[in-house]
């Protein structure tokens, strides 16, 4: 009698649809999951942004609010901080203003003596994130799902 060595061609196709199966099912899970981190990863930059721009005008009173995110980062090793290099932000979430931005989001800042706004906006939206964030110096975070967020959007 015959002894079969190996896989017939049948039984290779089987497996490999199956795999192709459950490639189908995993990968959207795997895009909205990313989706997800990187709108989570966005929210806790504002709050940081939040806390390091209330911290940057306690800090310097005559200068208010920093005017750009440059200002509250900076070279922080062996440097007394100052207005214009704070080290309250790390460098990364400074230059996250074009693209590719800090985890599939662009941050947009503009702050002056008594006031400032943030927008998260995603890279690439629908498949780097689906919404749009918006905080000022009242640190509440808000949302829009269609459109950058602003001020009369509802908080998260």
């Amino acid at each position: 009698m015959f002894k079969q060595k190996g896989f017939s061609l049948i039984e290779l196709l089987i497996v490999v649809a199956i795999i192709l199966i459950i490639a189908a099912i995993a990968i959207p899970n795997m895009l909205r999951a990313r989706i997800a981190a990187n709108e989570s990863a966005a929210i806790g930059n504002l709050r940081a942004l939040n806390t390091a721009a209330v911290t940057y005008a306690t800090a310097y009173p005559t200068v208010g609010y920093a005017t750009t995110l440059v200002r509250m980062a900076g070279n922080c090793s062996g440097i007394v901080p100052s207005a214009n290099n704070a080290c309250l932000i790390d460098n990364g979430l400074a230059a996250a203003t074009v693209p590719p931005g800090k985890s599939g989001y662009i941050f947009l800042y503009a702050g002056t003596t008594g006031t400032y706004i943030t927008n998260a906006n995603p890279v690439n939206p629908g498949s780097s994130g689906n919404k749009y964030f918006f905080t000022s110096e009242d640190g509440v975070v808000r949302v829009n799902s269609a459109a950058p967020a602003s001020i009369i959007d509802p908080a998260i």
